[in-house]
């Protein structure tokens, strides 16, 4: 693949797109590009990450173990992220990932991406902001659950002094 290919496929992830032209030139050129068969495995789970891996061509299959067989827990492709963590921070795969057909991959290790936002502040800034908005949804969508686990803890601490006021 390209140069040219690579950076297009690099802007479309959405924690890169903020890159410019040769920010993305610099950080395909200073990645790894790799091939994968069918059936050929990317990575293990629970297995060290150390970096990203952006598939530009083909589908990976991702496992998660199940007691004695994996389960397919998602299928991605071209123009896909995995390991988005392991980019910013030391981080284990969450499952496993097998090249279904031929895959090509950019692989961008942690001290690539590290060694960017450090020359380019404004990035860093930019991804922060990006993941504080995440942050933020998340926290919003999980409050009414959170609601819910008080009301329900609420109700137990009543009916215990029920029973304890019966038991008297």
């Amino acid at each position: 693949m390209s140069l040219a290919q690579d950076i297009a496929i690099l802007r479309q992830i959405p924690m890169l797109s903020d890159f410019q032209d040769d920010q993305l030139r610099l950080l395909a050129f200073s990645a790894e590009s790799m091939d994968y068969h069918d059936g050929q495995r990317l990575f293990e789970e629970n297995e060290r990450a150390d970096g990203g891996l952006v598939i530009t061509s083909g589908t990976v299959v991702l496992l998660k173990k199940k007691e004695d067989s994996f389960e397919e827990v998602d299928r991605v492709g071209a123009g896909t992220l995995i390991g988005q963590t392991a980019l910013l921070t030391e981080s284990r795969r969450p499952c496993r990932a097998d090249a279904v057909g031929t895959v090509s991959i950019i692989r961008i290790r942690r001290a690539l991406f590290k060694r960017m936002i450090q020359e380019y502040p404004e990035l860093a800034r930019r991804l922060f902001e990006q993941h504080s908005l995440k942050y933020r949804a998340t926290i919003a969508a999980l409050r009414p659950i959170g609601d819910k686990m008080a009301e329900l803890e609420q109700l137990n601490a009543e009916r215990r002094l029920r029973d304890d006021a019966k038991g008297e």
